[in-house]
Formats: C-alpha cells, structure tokens, sequence
C-alpha cells in the first residue's frame, strides 16, 4: 500500500486499498443513517458496480431500502505480492464484507460487461444463489474500450471535439496550473468508435439477453447514466464524441422501454450532475469548471457527491411516494437539475471568467477537487 498520492497529467497512478475500503464504509454508513427508501429495488443487477454512481447505486439499494439483494459485474485489477489492485477491487471487497455482515445477498462478479460469456456468468449466477428476477438493472459502464460480440472488432474510444477544433483552459489540480490546449477534432472512424464503446448498444444487448432468460422481474426499472453540461464545455463534451455516444445510449432507453412492454419495464436515462471522476480529471475545461461548480453549489448548500444524487434519484423520481416521475421533453431524469439552474450557472460563468492562475485557490474550490479526486484511489482522511 501506498503512503502518498503519486499523480502525473491528471493521473493518480497508485492506490490505498486500505482507503478504499474505509471510504465505502463511510458512505454505507451515510446511507444507513437516513430513512429507508419505502418503495426501493428489491433484486439489483448493477453494471459498472465497481465506483462512482454504480457503487453508489448498489450502497442505496442494498443499505438505503428494502435491502436488496445485488449482483454487481466490473472488470477489476486483484492485488498480487508487488502490486496493488484496482481501486474497485478494493471497493467491492468493502462492499461484499458490509453486505455479509449486515445479512444481505450481494454477489460480484470481476469480469468483461461487454462479453457474451459475463452474460452468462451472471445468468449461472443469479440461479445458483437464488436470486429473483431483478426489478432493477443499472447501467454505469465506464471503459476505454469495448469488443464487439457480433464481430470480434474492438473498438477504442476518442475523446475528441467534432468539426472543428477545440481549445480550452485546463487545470492541474495538484499544482493549480493552468494552461490552454487544443484538440483536434474527431474522424468519422473515432466518432463511431466512441459511440460503439459509450453508446447504448451494449445496454440494449444486455436487456434483451436478462428478458430472453426471464431474469427480469414484471414492473422492472433500467436506468443508464448521462450528463449534458453547461456552454463551456459543450464543444468537448456534449458536441463532441462523448455527446454523440451519450445521444445514442439516451435513444436506447426507447428501444429498451418498447422491448420491455410485456412486462410493464421501463427504460430510462438519469442526466446527473458534473462530479469528480478518473476520466473528467483527464477532460480539458471540466477541471476549473468543476471547481467553480463546487465552490458556488457548497456555497448555496446544494452540493451533492454520488451517493447524494443516486440517493435523490431513487427517493424522489424512480421510486417516489406518489409514483411521480417528472422528465424532461427528451424523456430524461434530470437529477443535474440543481447545478443547470440558472443563478447557479451565471455565478459559475463569472467565477470562470475571472479565473487566473495566480487566484485559482481563491477565486475555485480546487482543493474540494483534489480531496474527492485523491479519494477515488483511497487517499482519504
């Protein structure tokens, strides 16, 4: 295990699997000390289950309601005698000894979401452990790459602006500095690599395999996470390769809910707010735009980590007391609805506008930043 964070280009590149562990404890803990979910999941399949929203998924389930029983799938690093795993292998060994000791079914399995075989896998497993159909499936992959099953191909995703290209200011946020960079934009080829890799095609392959093996419960809930963002960083994400792969898997959610009419399922997409993640660290214009975000939502008291936003989705839209589940003209949650308010956004604007590397401290909260980014790898408090 490692003593102190080592981070290069926006790159954490070790790991306090002891850390990690105490951090999902935490966050059980938090979850465990609000008022149960009255109508929450009671059989959970989570897609990604490993960090961020899926992780923080699989805590409200199982810890947040009716304690549900949870299969968890992520692709995850063990440790061996010279190397530290994954920061999600420490996570779901965290979550797997809170769940056992709290007497709840929970199963994880380490492998390739996107392979035909981890399909399987998980099918053998829900029936040697007796799990019933899932009454919610959540869709929280977040990879690099992906390999076809139909075709063997694998594809590589780009993050990449499209038409033309992109300059933006980014922020080390180790060593608050600041810097212009350009990126040039996207070929037709990485264009429909991102949206194979990020895209809802593997969503609906999913989908359609749980309901062929009558794994999913009458009434089921599917839900994939999205976001939108604000102007600044339209052209590098929303307009770019990420944006075209995010459209595509919000028009699976159709596919996915019309698929799923003879069960009375519903397929859904959360747009959920800009949080600190291993891959907005690496974007440029998220990092100072995030810092601002944090520094005038704290300041208003409407700051939410993941587990606040997953815990507000089931309470108050998948799962609400009266059955209410406001969307937007698109058919989307929109659980990013506090940080796209207008006031919140003008004061975000302002805070970009004046930013310069001698005020970074100041004028952002950059350090709220690093203590959530350095968390992901267990360097927690």
């Amino acid at each position: 295990m490692s003593e102190k964070p080592k981070v290069r280009g926006g790159l954490c590149l070790n790991v306090d699997g002891e850390g990690c562990k105490r951090f999902v404890a935490r966050d059980i803990a938090r979850e465990q000390a609000k008022a149960p979910i009255a109508n929450g999941p009671k059989s959970v399949l989570v897609l990604g289950c490993s960090g961020g929203y899926g992780l923080a998924s699989r805590i409200a389930a199982a810890f947040g309601g009716p304690r549900a029983e949870t299969l968890g799938v992520s692709f995850e690093r063990a440790p061996t005698e010279r190397k530290a795993g994954s920061p999600g292998w420490y996570n779901n060994e965290a979550f797997d000894a809170a769940a056992k000791a709290a007497g709840l079914k929970a199963v994880t399995l380490s492998a390739d979401a996107f392979a035909d075989a981890t399909r399987e896998a998980v099918a053998q497993l829900a029936k040697e452990n007796g799990f019933a159909p899932f009454d919610l499936v959540v869709y929280s992959l977040a990879s690099p790459m992906r390999t076809d099953p139909k075709t063997g191909i694998l594809y590589k995703s780009a993050i990449k602006p499209i038409g033309k290209p992109h300059t933006a200011r980014t922020l080390d946020i180790m060593t608050c500095e600041m810097k212009e960079v350009t990126v040039e934009p996207a070929t037709p080829e990485e264009i429909e690599a991102t949206v194979k890799v990020m895209g809802g095609e593997d969503w609906i392959i999913w989908m359609d395999f749980l309901r062929d093996r009558g794994l999913l419960a009458p009434g089921c809930k599917t839900v994939a996470y999205s976001y939108i963002g604000p102007k600044c960083t339209q052209d590098i994400y929303r307009s770019g390769t990420l944006g075209r792969a995010k459209e595509n898997l919000e028009a699976a959610a159709k596919t996915i809910t019309e698929a799923l009419a003879p069960l009375g399922g519903l397929g859904v997409v959360s747009v959920n707010k800009a949080l600190v993640t291993r891959a907005s660290a690496v974007i440029p214009a998220m990092p100072p735009y995030i810092s601002c975000l944090f520094k005038v939502m704290k300041a208003h008291g409407l700051h939410e980590d993941c587990l606040d936003q997953i815990d507000r989705l089931f309470r108050e839209r998948l799962y609400a007391p009266d059955g209410a589940m406001p969307t937007d003209e698109a058919g989307r949650i929109r659980i990013d609805d506090w940080e796209m308010r207008p006031e919140i956004q003008a004061e975000v604007d302002a805070l970009m506008a004046a930013l310069t590397p001698e005020n970074v401290e100041a004028t952002t909260d950059i350090a709220g930043y690093r203590t959530d980014f350095l968390a992901l790898h267990g360097f927690v408090g």
